[in-house]
């Protein structure tokens, strides 16, 4: 009999696995549709040797202390800040929008101040904010939007901005220093072997069980369980009761060039004229060394594996149906992006799980995420504030998690 059934490998499902496996000794048995764990955020050793993203870019950044700490039991860093270009007017142009964008986009010389006084020029007063194409005319204008907002966001959502939530461009910042980097958070680091690598050490315990290739629905009534962990899309839970809730999904165009270097930044996007939104070159996120390089193009698309929930008021009354619901169920807790409609950053997801573990047995989040190693392993949390431990041996996976699934016997 096991405590509990999880559903989905990815961030959600497995900080919950460990958690209750490792704080609370608890049996754990999580299950995963797909052949690999770490979700979205797997990695893995291509046909070249080279460290991709099967499923795009995953950049780790966070306010949290909290979180960094507890990823760090189970990961050393490399500390790594991510910058991005946008390919504009035959330029490649920093984004967010500072101080460097607007003088090589104009040919002008502005100083810090001066641009300041530039957005205010060019800014659209909107008294009252209700779509993105709003947010973003009001802090920079029409022109601006045009360039670099408008034909990006119909890509990559099928919808025009003014038919989107205030919410999907209420984070774009605008700038006005030369602050290239895009997140401004205090960690920001890539785990120094790879994310799934990171997945492995966060489900290695005794008391985790790991089925993949496994839809939840063909071993639920096969096996025993008390309680279950749902990460899933929460309309197929309840078996669309209420209509399917919509998604964007991706496509990605994989690609190994005989260069060691393929474009000037990590990601690049390409806002207006390409049916790609962006470039990604992985090894500036892993830092790895090789002759080759290898990319991946995005291709925004209505259908495939749901990605992004889409932001409209609309889904968001049909979500509302299928979280009443989902809350009368005692006997499931619903955690993460899927299962509670709503798109978050990997630091958010882990936040949510150790609360949801908080809750589940009576403590402060604080004192929930405390971890203890297992009487068999001595882990020491790494800072990315301290130097990193370089003598951590080299993975002995090609990425792909193997050593981490267990038969059931």
């Amino acid at each position: 009999m096991f405590d509990y059934l999880i559903v989905g490998a990815g961030f959600a499902g497995s900080v919950l696995a460990e958690r209750l496996a490792n704080g609370s000794n608890k049996k754990v048995l999580i299950c995963d549709k797909r052949p690999h764990i770490a979700g979205n955020a797997y990695d893995f050793y291509n046909d070249a040797g080279i460290l991709i993203h099967k499923y795009g870019p995953h950049i780790f950044h966070t306010n949290s202390k909290e979180v960094f700490d507890y990823l760090s039991n189970f990961t050393d860093w490399r500390e790594y800040q991510h910058r991005v270009l946008a390919c504009v007017d035959g330029m490649q142009l920093p984004i967010p929008i500072n101080l460097d964008t607007i003088n090589k986009l104009y040919g002008l010389n502005l100083t810090a101040f001066e641009v300041e006084d530039f957005f205010a020029k060019i800014a659209e007063p909107i008294e009252n904010i209700r779509t993105s194409e709003d947010v973003v005319v009001s802090k920079v204008g029409r022109e601006l939007y045009q360039k670099f907002f408008r034909n990006y966001t119909r890509k990559q959502w099928g919808l025009d901005p003014s038919e989107l939530d205030a919410s999907v461009t209420a984070r774009v910042p605008t700038r006005t220093n030369r602050d290239d980097r895009y997140f401004t958070d205090t960690y920001q680091a890539m785990p120094k072997y790879g994310f799934t690598r990171m997945f492995e050490k966060i489900l290695d315990s005794p008391n985790i069980k790991i089925m993949l290739n496994c839809d939840y629905q063909e071993i639920v009534r096969e096996i025993p369980f008390k309680k279950m962990i749902y990460t899933g899309p929460v309309d197929s839970f309840f078996n669309y009761v209420y209509g399917k809730l919509p998604y964007r999904s991706l496509e990605f165009k994989h690609e190994t060039h005989d260069m060691e270097q393929f474009q000037a930044a990590p990601v690049v996007n390409y806002p207006n004229e390409q049916a790609y939104t962006r470039i990604t070159e992985f090894k500036y996120l892993t830092g790895q060394e090789h002759k080759k390089t290898s990319i991946v193009y995005e291709f925004p698309q209505a259908e495939g594996d749901p990605y992004y929930p889409i932001p409209r008021k609309e889904n968001a009354e049909i979500y509302a149906k299928y979280k009443a619901l989902a809350d009368a169920r005692e006997d499931v807790h619903f955690v993460g992006r899927l299962a509670t409609y709503k798109y978050y950053n990997m630091d958010q997801i882990v936040a949510q799980s150790l609360t949801e573990y908080s809750k589940i047995i009576g403590l402060k989040r604080k004192e929930a995420s405390v971890y203890v190693a297992p009487k068999d392993k001595i882990i020491i949390p790494v800072s990315i504030k301290q130097p990193l431990n370089l003598n951590v041996p080299a993975p002995k996976t090609n990425g792909n998690g193997k050593n981490v699934v267990n038969n059931l016997g």
